[in-house]
């Protein structure tokens, strides 16, 4: 198993959703970059986001 992304690989020092200050319970990877947020919830509501357009971009591809 990889290792768990940490703040100091984080491409962005505040969230994306809310502008605070990013979290190290908060990170996830996307695209090969570590991207922090200030909660998981932030989060978890990036990973949906990105998961249902890449599964569009998916879609479209196939067809």
């Amino acid at each position: 198993m990889a290792d768990a992304p940490t703040l100091a690989e984080a491409i962005n020092d505040t969230c994306p959703w809310s502008g605070k200050p990013i979290a190290e319970d908060s990170l996830t990877t996307y695209n090969g970059h570590v991207v922090g947020f200030c909660n998981p919830g932030c989060r978890d509501k990036f990973e949906a986001a990105t998961g249902h357009f890449e599964a569009a971009l998916n879609s479209e591809v196939a067809e």
